[in-house]
């Protein structure tokens, strides 16, 4: 686990809540359960702040950070796909997009993480697809600074043709099998925890849990159930996820509120 998404996780699930900040002796005590140490902790908040993410506050227990605009927009959609809160219908049509992508290697890569991250797949060099358009798609794409044009489109084969496309697009077989990986990694994880466990390890595994879920985010793009095989893997382990979160979630927010109340590193 990395520090910098680790820190995305907490803020996303547990901060965000609670006002977007928290010290830096908080943001240690609270990696710390999952492995990450404080000069981790450390460097990847002063990355965050570069890349505009995080800016530096102060708070009733010494020194800290604040989430930006900017990240508030960015784990508010994260939230809403993790937990499935605004997951609409479809109505038949794709979102078409074509990109000149930069030529130069990281900032490529950025774009294509990005493009990932917000639904869209590759169809072809320079065209991507989504089910659904994103509302971050168009500003995402501006402050990369290429030129893109986009489309709005429904397939001339109807569901069949669009089914086609959504498995040319997405190896469904590779995600169903990732929904499968992630429930038998983290059965013994999450069931490990009893209500006799403390309060620490309870979060720790919670922490895990939506780590891990939280990857769907780059590589399944929630399609309509209506484009997807019968039995998918993924509505299981959304069930899988939707009960263990719901039932660790009280000892890791008492977990939280301790280390926030606590201004030792």
């Amino acid at each position: 686990m990395q520090a910098r998404s680790a820190l995305f996780d907490l803020y996303g699930d547990h901060l965000r809540s609670r006002g977007g900040r928290a010290p830096v002796a908080a943001l240690v005590r609270l990696l710390a359960p999952v492995g990450i140490a404080a000069p981790a902790v450390r460097t990847a908040v002063s990355r965050m702040v570069r890349q505009g993410w995080l800016a530096a506050t102060r708070t009733p227990a010494g020194p800290g950070y604040q989430l930006t605009a900017r990240a508030e927009r960015r784990l508010d959609a994260a939230a809403a796909r993790i937990y499935r809160t605004s997951r609409a219908g479809w109505d038949g049509r794709f979102d078409l997009i074509t990109v000149t992508l930069p030529a130069d290697r990281r900032p490529r890569e950025r774009l294509l993480s990005a493009l990932s991250f917000l639904g869209y797949a590759r169809l072809g060099d320079g065209a991507w697809v989504a089910a659904r358009p994103s509302p971050e798609i168009d500003p995402m794409l501006q402050d990369a600074e290429v030129a893109y044009e986009r489309f709005s489109a429904s397939h001339s084969g109807g569901v069949p043709g669009a089914m086609a496309l959504v498995r040319r697009a997405w190896d469904l077989a590779e995600i169903a099998a990732e929904y499968d990986k992630f429930v038998d990694d983290l059965r013994p994880v999450v069931t490990a925890v009893s209500a006799r466990t403390p309060d620490e390890q309870a979060y720790a595994a919670r922490f895990q849990l939506v780590h891990a879920w939280r990857g769907f985010l780059f590589s399944d793009p929630q399609l309509p159930l209506a484009l997807l095989p019968d039995g998918w893997a993924g509505t299981a382990a959304a069930a899988f996820f939707d009960r263990h979160a719901a039932r660790l979630r009280p000892a890791a927010d008492r977990f939280v509120t301790s280390c926030l109340s606590d201004g030792r590193a």
